[in-house]
């Protein structure tokens, strides 16, 4: 979706990304013991916020500056792709891609909707064969723009966070948490629900691009992490350095900040008596 257009410099850009992944997951199990399980998650949390900004703002500049359809191609059926007018809602659609002149790597002239079924030319018009004409350019699932190098960033930062602490923060934590008699069917059950929503997102990330806009699937997850963030501020203690019996403690001396929790007097002062 940022443009890039040679398998080549994909597979490249993949083992980039996939390296920046390895290292700063080496990055998290070095500082795990050294800041706390706490600081880590929250810092990670909002490296992630700020790499999904990023996405969100990139995949909406590319929006707003994207190539209009200015050439309409006779067609034998009635394709919905006929009807866009500009890049953006032509590529949103799963069905459509942009067949356009390229003037230069960020721009694009005389620009057409076009059907496909194979993601690598258009069913029907100019862009139906595998010898394209030269500077003509076939794209079923992005937009020429300046901006597109903001959802490349944006990734790169989303994995330099993510690594650290919420890739295995949350496997650390539940395996902290839990009393000895229900730690089993805790993990159990904490475990499903992270790849229940790991294939929620799996199955509806495409979708949602196309219902809701690139830009603004970024956005709800903006506002998802955000949620995430004040949950776990709220509720998750240091666990670092304690036994599981203190840990056990810990989580019976009410909502406090995590600076609190050290302190049991100035806990109890701050949790509200039911009586």
């Amino acid at each position: 979706m940022t443009g890039i257009r040679s398998q080549s410099t994909a597979i490249w850009l993949a083992a980039v990304t996939a390296f920046v992944n390895f290292i700063f997951t080496l990055v998290g199990v070095w500082l795990v013991d050294k800041i706390g399980r706490r600081k880590l998650i929250l810092s990670s949390l909002a490296g992630v916020l700020f790499s999904l900004v990023v996405l969100a703002v990139g995949f909406q500049m590319t929006a707003l500056r994207s190539p209009p359809v200015t050439t309409f191609e006779s067609s034998s059926n009635n394709s919905k792709c006929f009807q866009y007018r500009s890049c953006e809602s032509c590529t949103e659609s799963l069905q459509c891609g942009f067949c356009y002149i390229e003037k230069n790597t960020y721009s694009a002239e005389n620009g057409s909707c076009l059907p496909y079924t194979d993601p690598s030319m258009s069913s029907e018009g100019r862009c139906n064969s595998t010898k394209l004409e030269i500077n003509l350019v076939w794209a079923e699932n992005y937009c020429p723009s300046p901006y597109s190098i903001l959802g490349l960033i944006g990734l790169i930062i989303y994995l330099m966070a993510f690594a650290p602490g919420m890739g295995p923060m949350p496997w650390t934590i539940n395996s902290e948490i839990y009393p000895l008699w229900a730690r089993s069917t805790c993990t159990a059950i904490s475990t499903s629900f992270n790849w229940i929503f790991n294939l929620t997102v799996s199955l509806s990330f495409l979708t949602l691009t196309e219902q809701i806009t690139k830009y603004g699937t970024y956005w709800l997850f903006v506002g998802i992490v955000i949620i995430g963030f004040i949950i776990i501020y709220a509720t998750l203690p240091e666990t670092k350095g304690k036994k599981l019996e203190e840990v056990q403690a810990l989580f019976e001396k009410g909502w406090c900040s995590d600076s609190q929790y050290d302190q049991l007097k100035n806990c109890n002062e701050t949790t509200i008596d039911a009586n």
